[in-house]
């Protein structure tokens, strides 16, 4: 999955180490989804009422229609200083909006909340945490990757790719990009008050929506719990891999050390006959083989990080952004209709008290209380079945992403299939220039010696 579209995660240049931003001390309101309002209409207009072709609760995409939809790349920008403190900036570029555009992180935190607040019943994967003081260089890689990975997965979403907020935060360049993000989603109302689809949901919901919830829900978590253990192996097989070609290097190196070693040899300890002086010529060229088998391995380690641990993060992110909105929806919409109908369960109940006591009618305000009260509740019906109608779309949108596993374990075969040829070919050049070393006393070649050879039998 290299090139083009596929190229899900490219190589990323090493990161330069900054101060914390002075930007990011604050931490920003946390974005929770909307509590409907009591202003909402009761029945949709007539526009909304209109029916696309063919039945919209199903989505018809493939992995690769999904990925081709863009791929945005983050970079970092060298670090410029500020009054006091320096900060970050990324080099934010889009293939399909082709352009690129300079971001701070506070700009994707705004960019985040847009979302949520847009598309309360949506996939909305996580940004990365806050800086915190003392950030190195590894800190500030990984929050780059992990920005790229959100930033991707937002641009291939069907709903999110389509919304002017994706676009304004992709492809303006003017200052102040957050209020502008503010502004295009103000007044606009959440995916629930746009949709001309969101009053009839519950009619291209399956009879037993709920059952297949909670089996989805369960099958997805089980999944991530898969994927979490696949991607922690992983990591440590990269970091074995860093860690090795890191040891070969420094093997090459004593062996250079100790072939240029100029400490004279005392005559009685040669007897005349010494091969030092060889051998240390040839252990000095030994270095620039184990330099390539570092290089090698070094190569292979940074192949599968990009190919390997990162696609399995960016699904895993995927999957996370999947349990959030099942708890948003369980936490969020479902337990505030409960909550409603509770209330209005006991203001019937007072009701029909006070008609059983033949008390006064109910007032004009109390009516009025009741209409309201009856609005509020059948909208957070229908956010129930819309919420559970998005729910749906996104267990398929999960599904439509599973064959990525087959290319993260076609890269990461590839790269060990590649990467041991290619240090298979240096070890089998570094082979004869051995023999010199198991010359005998009088320089004729003498094999190696296994490492049984000399052993005495029990």
């Amino acid at each position: 999955m290299t090139g083009g579209a596929m190229d899900l995660l490219p190589a990323a240049p090493a990161a330069a180490a900054a101060e914390p931003e002075a930007d990011e001390e604050a931490d920003p309101p946390a974005a929770d989804s909307p509590a409907p309002q009591v202003s909402e209409p009761r029945a949709p207009a007539s526009s909304r009422m209109q029916m696309p072709p063919g039945n919209p609760l199903l989505l018809s995409l493939t992995l690769q229609e999904l990925l081709a939809r863009d791929a945005v790349q983050v970079e970092l920008i060298p670090e410029k200083k500020g009054l006091f403190l320096k900060h970050v900036e990324y080099e934010v570029s889009s293939q399909r909006f082709k352009s690129c555009v300079c971001r701070r992180y506070n700009d994707f935190v705004v960019f985040h909340e847009m979302l949520l607040q847009k598309f309360p019943y949506r996939m909305v994967p996580a940004l990365p945490p806050k800086r915190m003081l003392g950030a190195d260089r590894e800190f500030i890689e990984a929050r780059r990757r992990a920005l790229k990975r959100f930033i991707n997965l937002v641009a291939r979403h069907p709903p999110f790719s389509e919304d002017v907020v994706l676009k304004l935060f992709l492809s303006f360049s003017g200052p102040d990009v957050q209020n502008k993000l503010k502004e295009c989603a103000q007044c606009v109302g959440d995916e629930f008050m746009n949709c001309k689809l969101a009053a009839r949901a519950k009619d291209f919901l399956p009879a037993d929506i709920q059952t297949q919830f909670v089996i989805s829900r369960e099958l997805i978590c089980n999944i991530y719990n898969s994927f979490h253990k696949l991607r922690d192996r992983a990591e440590r097989m990269v970091s074995r891999a860093i860690d090795n070609a890191a040891d070969l290097l420094i093997f090459g190196k004593e062996l250079s050390a100790l072939g240029s070693d100029t400490t004279p040899l005392p005559s009685w300890a040669t007897l005349n006959s010494s091969t030092w002086g060889s051998l240390k010529q040839a252990l000095k060229g030994l270095s620039v083989e184990f330099a390539l088998l570092a290089d090698k391995a070094a190569r292979q380690s940074k192949q599968e990080e990009n190919d390997v641990v990162e696609k399995l993060n960016l699904f895993l992110d995927l999957l996370q952004s999947y349990k959030d909105l099942c708890e948003r929806h369980e936490k969020g919409v479902l337990h505030k209709h409960q909550r409603a109908l509770h209330k209005y369960s006991l203001m019937k109940r007072q009701l029909t008290s006070a008609a059983v006591q033949n008390r006064e009618p109910e007032s004009v305000e109390q009516l009025e209380s009741r209409i309201v009260e009856e609005n509020v509740i059948q909208t957070m019906e229908l956010r129930n079945y819309f919420s559970l109608y998005c729910l749906h779309q996104e267990t398929q949108l999960v599904h439509v992403y599973l064959p990525l596993t087959s290319h993260i374990l076609g890269a990461f075969v590839s790269s060990q299939i590649q990467g041991h040829k290619e240090m298979s070919k240096v070890w089998n050049d570094l082979q004869p220039k051995l023999q010199c070393l198991f010359a005998g006393p009088h320089g004729a070649p003498s094999p190696p010696r296994s490492p049984q050879d000399g052993l005495s039998p029990h």
